[in-house]
């Protein structure tokens, strides 16, 4: 039984890619289809998480290869609570209906292409192998990429060819890091990297090749300088596929960076978390005065991403057992409202008109629920008592100042603000302002699996902030065992 979970989260994907595939003449019961291989992924991923609660690891090893040449798979606490987090905003994503605003087709290729996705976030969030860490994350871009081109127009195509050529660059880099890293600890298993990096000390070149491993990962993770192919790419996304996109893949990126600094890379990283820190801070003024800046809705938020990027790595910048642990929760609020904050704006495009804020508005008054249930995932990116974000937020600036960084503590601070303003501007263009004359006239009437969608990621938003010990203990749980979680810069 064991066995079979601890590959779910590829085969379940592989399995939805299947089945979507052969149901393709049927677009009715490809997405039903679709919908019931993205529950069973979220039961596996939370069966898995139910069994690492008390400190159970789940390991397969394929090929009948002994530790540590064998291509290994382990879930532990910090995989399973991704693995089921991105199971949860699946779910949401295709209950919530895929033609509900922005540009985009269903079709033959879309189910699958999701399904791929999924797999190569389930395998990256389950090897325990440094190359096919690498392999995971190409099956992760050639999906996405598919994804984002799928709609064959010029603005799908541009967007595709920006999302791919920074990427490429960073696989590029992150594959010679891999090579490197292999030539210098003679391994490529996570555990047994950590040994042996730890064994050489601080070695120049073993901190050139995590310096560019780490480079690569925030590439992929959105952070500054490289964020550009992220508001470049995503707004020419359909609704839902955008709230996928915003959940989860920057994530993976900011998992695997927690990974090396934490675990895989230990002693090597430690002298890089300084630097970290400060990209991390222009990750987050970067972000959130781009935020700022625009009009778009899509664009706003999607900005938002690139900063709150920004405190996840300052979290793992800090070096320390809580510094992962923020992080670790972090992560995990912000995959929840990120998904939920696009899928609420695809809404708002629906009933304003425009995802342009200064050609929207009266939405208040039209769907009071609508303007309540975006208030929550708002206020909770902005860090309002009693909402997972403020816990999230209190967590890192808490350890900044604990360990005498007052100055990222206060840009972490400033952020925040800032983050309040563009949330405002959102909310008095779009709810509160009357509708302008002239505008285009509101869509159809919500479906009521959009409600359920959003309604139910709001819900474990509030839950959090209500009720936060349980996650906090865990978090912290799932990162005490690595190595850099004893230490400090």
């Amino acid at each position: 039984m064991n066995g079979a979970l601890v590959v779910a989260p590829v085969l379940v994907p592989l399995l939805g890619v299947l089945v979507t595939l052969l149901a393709w003449r049927r677009p009715g019961r490809q997405a039903r289809l679709s919908l019931a291989c993205a529950m069973l992924f979220a039961a596996a991923a939370t069966a898995l998480l139910s069994g690492t609660v008390g400190g159970q690891v789940f390991e397969a090893r394929f090929g009948d290869w002994p530790a540590p040449a064998a291509i290994a798979f382990s879930i532990d606490r910090l995989g399973a609570a991704m693995l089921t987090v991105s199971g949860v905003v699946l779910v949401a994503v295709l209950l919530f209906p895929v033609h509900g605003g922005g540009p985009g087709a269903r079709g033959l290729w879309l189910h699958p292409m999701l399904h791929g996705l999924m797999m190569g976030v389930g395998g990256a969030f389950s090897s325990a192998d440094l190359f096919n860490l690498y392999v995971w994350f190409e099956v992760m871009l050639i999906s996405a990429l598919g994804v984002i081109v799928i709609g064959a127009r010029r603005e799908h195509l541009e967007a595709g060819l920006k999302y791919l050529v920074l990427n490429l660059v960073g696989t590029v880099m992150l594959l010679i890091a891999v090579g490197g890293i292999y030539g210098l600890s003679g391994q490529l298993n996570f555990a047994a990297i950590g040994v042996a990096l730890d064994r050489m000390g601080e070695v120049p070149l073993a901190q050139a090749y995590v310096a560019l491993l780490l480079i690569s990962l925030l590439i992929k993770a959105g952070a500054f300088p490289f964020f550009f192919w992220l508001p470049a790419a995503y707004p020419n996304l359909p609704t839902p596929i955008l709230a996928l996109f915003a959940g989860l893949l920057t994530k993976v990126g900011a998992y695997a960076t927690l990974r090396v600094a934490g675990q895989i890379a230990a002693v090597p990283a430690a002298g890089l978390l300084e630097a970290l820190g400060w990209i991390a801070v222009a990750t987050m003024l970067v972000g959130v005065l781009g935020a700022a800046h625009h009009w778009d809705t899509r664009r706003i938020l999607s900005f938002h991403i690139i900063s709150q990027i920004g405190y996840i790595l300052l979290a793992i910048a800090l070096g320390t057992a809580a510094g992962l642990a923020a992080a670790l929760f972090y992560t995990l609020h912000h995959i929840v409202v990120k998904a939920n904050l696009f899928l609420i704006g695809g809404l708002v495009r629906r009933v304003a008109g425009s995802h342009d804020l200064r050609h929207a508005g009266g939405v208040f008054r039209s769907h009071p629920w609508l303007a309540a249930l975006f208030a929550i995932p708002a206020a909770s990116l902005v860090g309002v008592p009693l909402l997972s974000g403020f816990w999230a937020k209190l967590l890192v600036v808490r350890e900044c100042f604990a360990g005498g960084d007052y100055l990222w503590g206060g840009a972490a601070l400033l952020v925040g603000g800032l983050t309040l303003y563009s949330m405002l501007k959102l909310w008095s263009e779009a709810f509160w302002k009357p509708r302008p004359e002239g505008s285009p006239e509101p869509s159809a009437a919500i479906p009521t699996r959009a409600w359920l969608a959003c309604g139910g990621l709001a819900a474990i938003t509030l839950a959090i902030g209500v009720h936060p010990q349980p996650l906090l203990d865990f978090s912290m749980a799932a990162v005490s065992a690595m190595p850099l979680a004893g230490g400090s810069r």
